[in-house]
């Protein structure tokens, strides 16, 4: 059995990034949660002029040093900018946002001074610092800089950056499509009745949901009879129109599991089993046209092994340059885990912050890569070192909370 971290270093170092050939150039408003095929440079300065940062008044501590009482001249307001002549002696009443006057050195705000009957103002701030509420121009964003790397995820975070640079339109790469199966006789599809011996398939139902807010383009082939030459056209199929290819079941070594043997026909298989439980039977390999995921059949294992192997080869395969894995952290054990050396256990567990401020984890339920309802109660994956055995309370254990993708 192939180490988790080996694996996946093989797919990714196997798998290629997008090519910059089928680039496609979207509006603002279609690229949410795309790729961004290019290094994106500001074309302009933000902010694109000197401005104030608050309510109060534009001054030049030249006048202060003369005089702690000035006449107001005018008013700057955000888009009606104060133009006229500035005298000596003198302050502009200006708001958060407007320009500021030519000469400006620093903002005083509103509550720092007093208003007096005859139009003048009297400023009693202890101290006025040169350029003290003062947004300068380029503070933000400099022309020319670059803003947002090729490879970054478009989101409600990029997207409004670009906007207010004035950038309407952005290359990205194309919508991964992913072809997914489930195989198995004894797989009903959600809503029909179940007959004796029959389970439902909530392994592609639950890939469907997280392709989905991978932005995967999903081509869903349903289920497939234990039946090796209809696996075999339906493999043919759907390697044609898909990027990737992602099964559920048939990659153990029972006499129905046609995957490995069909994959081997059709393409070539990289590996085949992983020391990571659950998830043991996962395969992994190059059909003509695409790439290949098979994620074992049992519920728990289709989503471990998703969640840890197929999302980052989602990410590669898409150009996702910044996405990183989930973050882990330490935890002490609030109760006994059981736990057999030999494979690398990712436990469904439940974390907090105790009354002491430390964070304690605990797991939830049985574990049986069968058992799926745990993962509802759950917020993390206690991952357990390959030749760990049990862990007693009170132990420090390693916790990966769950992303997005479960979440």
């Amino acid at each position: 059995m192939l180490p988790l971290e080996q694996a996946l270093a093989q797919m990714l170092e196997i798998l290629p990034e997008p090519t910059l050939q089928n680039v496609e150039l979207c509006s603002l408003t279609q690229a949410a949660n795309r790729i961004c095929a290019e290094d994106i440079i500001s074309p302009i300065n933000v902010p694109s002029f000197d401005n104030s940062a608050m309510d109060g008044y534009a001054v030049r501590l030249a006048d202060l040093a003369k005089s702690p009482t000035l006449v107001v001249v005018g008013k700057s307001f955000a888009g009606n900018p104060f133009k006229q002549a500035w005298p000596a002696l003198s302050a502009v009443r200006i708001m958060t946002g407007a320009m500021l006057p030519e000469g400006a050195d620093a903002v005083v705000m509103q509550e720092e001074t007093v208003l007096n009957e005859d139009g003048t103002v009297t400023f009693i701030a202890e101290r006025i610092k040169l350029g003290q509420n003062i947004r300068k121009i380029g503070e933000d964003v400099k022309q020319g800089d670059v803003v947002l790397a090729k490879g970054a995820l478009l989101n409600a975070i990029s997207l409004p950056l670009l906007a207010s640079l004035g950038i309407s339109q952005v290359k990205t790469f194309p919508i991964l499509k992913v072809a997914i199966l489930s195989t198995g006789d004894e797989l009903v599809p959600v809503g029909q009745p179940l007959h004796e011996g029959q389970i439902y398939d909530t392994n592609r139902f639950a890939v469907k949901l997280m392709l989905e807010k991978l932005n995967c383009e999903v081509l869903d082939f349903g289920i497939l009879p234990d039946n090796e030459q209809e696996f075999e056209q339906a493999f043919i199929k759907a390697q044609q129109q898909a990027d990737l290819v992602i099964t559920s079941g048939g990659v153990s070594v029972g006499e129905a599991d046609f995957t490995k043997t069909v994959l081997e026909k059709v393409g070539q298989i990289n590996f085949w089993k992983i020391a990571m439980k659950p998830g043991k039977p996962f395969a992994f390999g190059k059909l003509e046209n695409a790439w290949f995921c098979g994620l074992p059949g049992n519920p728990v294992s289709a989503l471990a092994t998703f969640y840890q192997l197929v999302q980052p080869v989602i990410a590669k395969l898409n150009g996702h340059s910044q996405w990183q894995a989930p973050q882990r952290f330490s935890a002490i054990a609030a109760t006994k885990i059981k736990k057999v050396p030999g494979r690398l256990d990712f436990q469904r567990g439940f974390y907090q912050v105790n009354e002491k401020g430390v964070i304690e984890v605990q797991p939830i339920g049985f574990q049986g890569s069968h058992l799926f309802s745990s993962f509802v109660k759950s917020n993390c994956f206690i991952v357990l070192e390959r030749e760990r055995a049990n862990v007693e309370a009170g132990e420090t254990v390693t916790i990966e909370p769950f992303n997005h993708l479960m979440s």
